[in-house]
């Protein structure tokens, strides 16, 4: 299962492999579908019965008929549909309506025979502590019927797929992490890059027309100033749906977030005359933006006299130079590269290296490589790397600080912190710590921490007073901004004696224990918004690794 590529073929690898473990004919893995009250089959294998499909486009069952997958959750503690280990237990079911231990279900026994097939046994499968769906197993007349036995054995091999599939899951939100930014949900810098470096091979290979639109939304610095970050964020989000509903207008076209107050639209095939009236349209939807005051837009296309475009650079720098121009002008047009005066001055200011005025032109924050930066692929690109170089053998406490470390370079966070819970335990203390540097709170952080460290190292937190922690430590997540209505104040209290503005924490279990790992942040620091899901990831992959106590 850990070598497949995604979590579908996961799931096929195990109905395979489960089937031939417990000698059956048929084998199924089905999910839960909580919003839609269904469980739907994700693979078949074996002998397949009129209909069936080995990978079903759409092969779902309503959860009515079939309710034992999540009724055994409510009986948690009572021993009846549990194993002696607290795995869900699995249930046998056969044709003539029977069953051997566990619940009678007519709709199966009515598919058994339908299906021409004698019996079958039912795994619960377990993801997070949540029924997530079931591993189906079924034999034909003529064969066994399964026993207590197999149920037993049936019950540890779910658990064993529910491992698979959880390392699936966490591989495939590391990929969508890695190319999507978290606050707005549009492409993040990587996946332009990659989706600009495929347009102009292209473009190489059959002449299509590439074109890059380039935005820097006006106003945000005054918007985060005088209303606060989260408004920030808002106008972010809208501007963000308004760029999306834009570049539909561009078949293919790929809209994204490069960072800050940056966007672009990424168009391959359409002309340049199509991708200047969206980039039009674009200007004008934004000026209708609450608290906004409009975008710089420029845009470059091969389909203009700009000259020869061989690599991302040199359309990104045209671009770029027609946002500059952009912004001393106003917000209702774009600026387009080529299409000016001769000499273009767009073109000019590209391939001059320096800006109007004189002086050498200082590169933009994409080229540049900014020091700090909140792109979820920078930051697992980062972290995965450093816990790549660190000497082994490195134990769990040491992989989470170099997480928090590198996570806290790229955010410029304030301080960072590492707490651990003793398997079986309600309580947490903190096993390590970094400051970076000092913040306006009622005391120095440095002297908190030195305090909490040496005169009481054995000082204990009870979860039961931080909820939002006790959930985090599950292997969740949760962000905090002081002053926010509906804050916890217990959690809430944290920041303000530190003199933080903001949080984010996210956390995880091993067989050592269960770990957070909280980011902390100042006026200075970049928006943790969207960054906890990119953290847990992290955590995750940190917490993969030989378990220790601290």
């Amino acid at each position: 299962m850990a070598a497949a590529p995604d979590g579908r073929s996961a799931a096929q690898v195990a109905a395979g492999l489960a089937r031939e473990a417990m000698g059956a004919q048929f084998a199924a893995i089905s999910m839960w579908e909580r919003e839609r009250g269904r469980l739907r089959v994700l693979v078949n294998d074996g002998l397949l019965a009129p209909g069936e499909e080995a990978l079903p486009a759409d092969e779902s069952y309503p959860l009515a008929e079939y309710p034992e997958i999540a009724q055994f959750l409510a009986q948690r503690g009572l021993g009846e549909t549990f194993a002696p280990d607290g795995l869900p237990r699995a249930w046998m079911q056969s044709a003539d309506g029977g069953a051997a231990n566990g619940p009678v279900s007519r709709a199966r026994a009515a598919s058994l025979r339908r299906r021409g097939r004698a019996c079958c046994l039912v795994a619960p499968i377990l993801l997070g502590g949540r029924a997530w769906g079931e591993l189906y197993l079924a034999r034909t007349e003529g064969r066994p019927v399964f026993d207590d036995a197999e149920a037993s054995f049936a019950t540890a091999l779910a658990a064993q797929l529910s491992a698979g599939l959880a390392q699936s899951e966490r591989l495939e939100e590391v990929s969508r992490l890695a190319f999507t930014d978290p606050l707005t949900g549009l492409a993040n810098r990587r996946a332009v890059d990659a989706r600009l470096d495929a347009a102009l091979e292209q473009h190489r290979i059959d002449g299509a027309v590439v074109s890059l639109v380039v935005c820097d939304i006006n106003g945000l610095k005054r918007v985060n100033d005088e209303k606060g970050h989260e408004c920030g964020d808002r106008l972010l989000e809208q501007f963000a749906n308004q760029l999306s509903l834009c570049g539909a207008m561009l078949p293919g076209a790929l809209a994204g977030r490069l960072g800050g107050d940056e966007f672009c639209l990424v168009s391959t095939g359409p002309s340049a005359d199509e991708v200047v009236r969206v980039a039009e349209e674009l200007c004008a939807q934004a000026l209708t933006i609450d608290q906004g005051e409009g975008v710089a837009c420029g845009v470059a296309s091969t389909g203009d006299p700009i000259g020869p475009v061989t690599t991302a650079d040199r359309l990104f720098r045209l671009a770029d130079a027609a946002q500059y121009r952009a912004k001393s002008g106003p917000a209702t047009q774009p600026v387009v590269a080529g299409r000016g005066s001769l000499p273009d001055p767009t073109v000019s200011l590209a391939d001059s290296g320096s800006r109007p005025g004189g002086g050498r032109r200082t590169e933009r924050r994409r080229f540049r490589g900014a020091r700090h930066t909140a792109d979820p692929g920078q930051l697992l690109a980062a972290a995965t790397a450093a816990l790549d170089d660190r000497p082994a053998p490195a134990g769990t406490l040491a992989r989470l600080e170099t997480v928090a470390e590198t996570a806290s370079q790229l955010l410029d966070a304030v301080a960072w912190w590492v707490s651990y819970v003793p398997p079986g335990a309600t309580t947490m203390h903190t096993a390590g710590y970094g400051v970076r540097r000092m913040t306006r709170g009622p005391g120095s952080v440095r002297a908190q921490v030195q305090r909490a460290m040496n005169e009481a190292p054995d000082a204990v937190f009870d979860l039961q007073a931080y909820p939002l922690t006790a959930l985090a430590i599950r292997g969740g997540s949760f962000g905090l901004r002081t002053g926010v209505p509906g804050n916890d104040p217990a959690e809430e209290a944290v920041l303000a004696v530190g003199g933080y503005r903001a949080m984010v924490a996210a956390g995880g279990a091993n067989a050592a224990g269960g770990w957070l790992l909280e980011l902390f942040a100042d006026d200075a620091t970049l928006s943790l918004a969207g960054v906890g899901p990119t953290l847990r990831a992290l955590v995750a992959v940190a917490l993969s690794g030989p378990p220790s106590a601290p």
